[in-house]
């Protein structure tokens, strides 16, 4: 899992520190923005200065100019280096002692004060706990003593501040705040000089390779462990990074975040930091030193020095890109967030997310793609720009620069490959059917739903209705010629609806209906027409299409006319509605559509007739009869003096009788239907229909007002004709069972014969009879009770019956609150009250008077 991370940049080379003298060696160096300071085993310090300039690839170059060298007048190496910007001076280790020289002059500093003897080593703190800007805290460990000795150095002079025993003799350090992070003989301690809290880490043997102790951040310390291990611990003596994998031969390491830089005996090693991976081996022989400073990284051999110089993160990220390496850019990018200003870094993160999305859409990882396009905010028309022809004509979009990706469009992508292009239309089928409505879609929303049609319409998916359906910014000029491509007659009449253009809608779904276009979006296409129309704001598209509805099915078509609102007031026509006097008239020549509406009209609105000068002209018109029209049901809705009122001149004998009926106005009613109509059995009839689930006494009533109709004496007599007694003879012998015998006799003319009614007296002297009779029955089963229950008085009242207050009547469950009382069968007492109900509900002589009833 390689990556180019670092080029290796010569800095200084051999003949421009030493010249010809071969037996000069590099000892320590030292880097402060420009100014680079090198020791050497001669005793000598040169500075030089190091100007940086980028190459036409984009990477740095250097070029070198040697201010000054100086030799500290000691036989011995200078062994390090420590720049002290704030004080311009430089803090130097040579012979076991530190002092202090100018930076610039490369001077001794003049006083006496500012030399420490016996220092083993020495080091800078990088988080100085004194507020003091113009003094440097050190850590120096001690040549002969097992003591970590804390100073400040000024410009003039060092002054100890602290001393702190140790275990073990030191032998390297490391400075962070209070945390003194140590190399003791044969292990690493984390050791607080100001509380003297110690924490031991883990063994280390210092005398078979030399130990690496550096600060690599705020508390956190980077050590060469066993096992060629560099490990991470904290001020707490905690890791909490995986440490990397090195080599045991490890001389020197640096950080230059998300790198961790190893130098060995002949390569330099660069492993990541995020997730522990060697990333980069470069060759480097000769190497002995390896130091960061400020971000720079520095190498030297033992005769020149060098740069490695880190590549762009962008760079890196592409190049991990691609490789299609995407997670591990990612990753990059995410361990560089703190490294980068945060605006620069939200650009650099959305764009790597976006390229990021296409390479996976390119594997058809379609779930990580979205997830990378929604967190990337990308824009959806870069994605949509594949596909071709789905963005519009009139689209201003023009894809990103630098290009996100390397695809022409999807025939590209898919190398022919007809199932992946199928499978990615599906996919941006749903990626914008969730982006649409979402912030994704900001500013160019007509570009998204467009695209989205067109791939409905394409696919023969089954949500183009319901995004036509709805509210959407599809263009029509883009939208309809592909909708005709694919025969989806139906959705562009919804578009053409959409936009307003409803008779452009209506004539494309008519010839869809006639069978002039073929589209089988709808099998009820006709019936969605009618709905349509129903409901259509255009009293003019009403009109024209009206009669086209109702050639084809009158039952369904009048429903343009049912469905339309009607506002309160009804007569004044309103600008979305049809006059109803209009439609009654037009209905004229649809008979069928006719009937339906004048019955919507009363049963379903509820109307007032006489409000409607058209429905009065029908009510009067003479080829309406009782055989065309529901008027039974129209009169259970209409006002009934009004319904009279329009028939009162008209022929329409049977629904006025209907209306009389229904006012309870029988004598009329059967008037009509016996002298006007003649309809016998229909009077019959109106009196079983009118009597029904009523009382047998209202029965009687009915038929007996009905015989005299038959025979009313008022009439003239020539009126009474024969069809009319015989009339009455059938009505009698018919339903003789519901007449009272003696009033019908009173009403018989003297004239008539025995023999004519010798069925109805027949059924009355029976019915009589049986009334006598079952009397009779009734009155002997009530004295047998009688004496039977004064049988079973006497018998009670040979032994005593006993009540209390805490016994209950087996009937009421009261308790007896007075000493009378019944004794049922068996000897239970129960209230007096209670036993009188008993026996008016189960008397044995009503149910067998019922039962005889039902045998006769």
């Amino acid at each position: 899992m390689s990556v180019k991370a670092f080029e290796l940049v010569p800095a200084v080379e051999r003949e421009l520190l030493m010249g010809d003298k071969a037996r000069i060696n590099i000892e320590c160096i030292e880097c402060c923005g420009k100014h680079l300071y090198v020791g050497t085993n001669d005793c000598f310090i040169h500075h030089f200065l190091l100007e940086e300039h980028a190459t036409t690839k984009g990477m740095l170059s250097y070029t070198v100019q040697k201010l000054l060298f100086k030799y500290l007048g000691l036989k011995k190496p200078v062994e390090a280096l420590k720049a002290a910007s704030a004080l311009e001076r430089i803090i130097v280790l040579c012979d076991a002692t530190v002092s202090v020289i100018d930076m610039i002059t490369l001077e001794p500093v003049p006083s006496g004060g500012a030399k420490i003897k016996g220092v083993a080593a020495f080091c800078v703190n990088e988080n100085p706990v004194n507020g003091d800007p113009f003094c440097v805290e050190i850590g120096v460990l001690s040549a002969r003593r097992r003591t970590v000795q804390i100073y400040m150095v000024y410009e003039d002079r060092v002054q100890l501040v602290k001393e702190v025993n140790t275990p073990g003799q030191p032998c390297a350090v490391s400075l962070d705040g209070y945390f003194l992070c140590l190399a003791l003989s044969t292990q690493y301690m984390i050791l607080n000089y100001s509380t003297g809290a110690a924490q031991d880490l883990f063994p280390y043997d210092s005398e078979e390779r030399k130990p690496i102790v550096k600060r690599i951040g705020r508390e956190e310390f980077l050590l060469a462990a066993p096992g060629g291990l560099g490990m991470f611990a904290n001020a707490e003596g905690i890791s909490q990074r995986a440490p990397v994998n090195w080599s045991e031969s490890v001389m020197g390491a640096a950080v230059c975040f998300p790198y961790v830089v190893a130098l060995d005996e002949g390569f330099v090693t660069i492993h990541s930091m995020l997730d522990q991976q060697l990333k980069q081996t470069l060759s480097f022989r000769d190497g002995h030193i390896l130091q960061d400073f400020e971000g720079k990284v520095v190498l030297a051999s033992t005769k020149a020095v060098y740069v490695l110089v880190p590549l762009p993160l962008e760079r890196q990220i592409q190049e991990l890109l691609a490789g299609h390496r995407v997670e591990e850019a990612l990753a990059l990018t995410e361990g560089v967030r703190r490294n980068i200003p945060k605006d620069k870094f939200q650009i650099l993160h959305k764009r790597i997310l976006q390229q990021a999305g296409f390479i996976q859409f390119g594997q058809l990882q379609f779930l990580e793609a979205k997830e990378h396009f929604r967190t990337g905010q990308l824009d959806v028309r870069e994605l949509i720009s594949l596909y071709p022809l789905l963005l519009p004509a009139s689209s201003s979009f023009a894809r990103c620069h630098p290009p996100l990706h390397g695809f022409a469009d999807l025939n590209h992508l898919a190398q022919g490959d007809q199932d992946k292009v199928q499978r990615c239309k599906r996919f941006l089928i749903t990626y914008l059917g969730e982006v649409r409505s979402t912030e994704g879609a900001n500013g160019c929303r007509e570009d998204v739903d467009t695209a989205l049609l067109k791939l409905y319409a394409e696919q023969d998916h089954e949500s183009l209705l319901d995004l036509l359906a709805s509210p959407n910014a599809c263009l029509l000029a883009d939208s309809a010629p592909w909708l005709e491509k694919h025969h989806k007659y139906f959705a562009l009449g919804l578009l053409y609806h959409y936009n307003g253009q409803d008779s452009a809608a209506l004539q494309l779904w008519v010839q869809v209906v006639n069978g002039d276009l073929q589209d089988s979006t709808r099998s009820d296409l006709y019936e969605y027409i009618v709905d349509f129309l129903g409901f259509c704001s255009n009293p003019d598209l009403v009109w024209k299409y009206a009669d086209w509805a109702l050639q084809r099915d009158q039952t369904i078509g009048v429903q343009i006319f049912t469905r339309r609102p009607v506002g309160q007031d009804q007569v004044k026509e309103q600008k979305d509605q049809v006059n109803p006097d209009d439609v009654i008239t037009y209905l004229g020549k649809h008979s069928q559509a006719l009937l339906l509406y004048l019955e919507h009209l009363v049963l379903g609105r509820r109307i007032q007739v006489r409000t409607y000068t058209g429905l009065q002209n029908i009510f009067h018109t003479p080829r309406f009869t009782s055989l065309n029209f529901p008027w039974c049901l129209v009169f259970t809705a209409l006002s009934l003096s009004v319904c009279l009122c329009l028939f009162e001149c008209d022929q329409l004998f049977l629904e006025r009788a209907t209306l009389h009926g229904k006012l309870e106005e029988h004598d009329k009613a059967l008037h009509i239907l016996v002298h006007q109509l003649k309809d016998f059995p229909a009077a019959e009839a109106y009196c079983v229909w009118c009597s029904a689930s009523r009382d047998p006494a209202y029965q009687q009533s009915l038929f007996h007002l009905l015989l005299g109709v038959y025979l009313d004496r008022d009439l003239p007599s020539s009126t009474v004709t024969g069809e009319l007694e015989m009339a009455a003879v059938d009505l009698l012998n018919r339903h003789g069972e519901v007449f009272d015998a003696v009033r019908v006799l009173d009403l018989l003319p003297e004239g008539w014969s025995l023999q004519l009614l010798r069925p109805f007296l027949g059924r009355a002297l029976r019915g009589s009879m049986h009334a006598c009779r079952t009397s009779q029955v009734a009155l002997g089963l009530a004295r047998s009770e009688n004496i039977q229950l004064q049988h079973d008085r006497l018998k009670q009242r040979r032994s005593p019956v006993l009540v209390s207050q805490k016994k209950g009547c087996v009937l009421c469950h009261n308790t007896f609150s007075e000493p009378d009382c019944v004794c049922l069968p068996g000897g239970v007492p129960v209230h007096t009250h209670c036993a009188a109900q008993r026996v008016v509900r189960d008397s044995p002589t009503r149910r067998q008077l019922a039962n005889s009833n039902n045998h006769t």
